[in-house]
This record gives structure tokens, sequence and C-alpha cells, in this order.
């Protein structure tokens, strides 16, 4: 059985290298670390770690797969920043439970990452 912490988030991307730098711009808490024996790089979010990994013939990039949404205070803000460094909107805004607005926006892989915060005023 899980327990109730995520552990990874594995996004699949043509370049990691590339993946990397652009999580880390569209992430601005994320800490850049390394793991295991051979020093795999990844991102870390508080206690998640996004790992950027080469997409394959068995998993590709692209956006019909799971969508992780990450909290943000603005997501104007978050939406501005995230379009201003190559992402695009895919889904949204749309407004959700409890006075929330989400939307989805696509990496440069075509990856989604769903942003959620509270309405604007």
């Amino acid at each position: 059985m899980p327990s109730d912490r995520i552990a990874a988030v594995m996004v699949h991307v043509s370049d990691p290298e590339a993946g990397l730098d652009w999580y880390q711009q569209a992430m601005p808490c994320a800490e850049r670390v390394q793991i295991g024996d051979k020093g795999f790089a990844c991102l870390l979010v508080g206690h998640v770690h996004i790992e950027i990994v080469r997409a394959d013939e068995k998993v590709g990039s692209g956006p019909s797969g799971t969508v992780v949404y990450w909290s943000v205070p603005d997501l104007p803000a978050a939406l501005a920043r995230s379009e201003g460094i190559g992402a695009t909107l895919y889904r949204g805004a749309m407004g959700i439970e409890n006075r929330q607005v989400m939307c989805q926006v696509q990496d440069p892989w075509g990856n989604c990452l769903g942003l959620r915060g509270p309405a604007p005023p």
C-alpha cells in the first residue's frame, strides 16, 4: 500500500538536461540535487523529486497522461511566468471548487503541468 507522500514525479522529454533547466526555471523553489550512486540529477521541491528523464518507445512525452497540479499563490502570475519561459496554455483557466482556479500548460516537450490557486479578486 502506498504511503501518504509522493516520492517522485517523472517527466519524459527528448533532452533531459534541457528539461532540467526548463523545469528549474518553471519552479523557482526547486533545488537541483544528485541522487544515487551514479549522481542522477533531478529537482527537489519540498520532499518530492522531479525526475526529468529521456522519453522512449515505452513512455513518450505529451499530454496524454497523468497531470500533476502544483499549488501557486497567484495563478495569473504563475501562468505568465510559465509562458515567459516557453510554456503554452493547454487548458483553462477555469473555476473549480472552493474559489480556486486551475489551468494546464504544456512544457516545450508537450507534457502538461497543472497550476492551481485561489481565484483572483
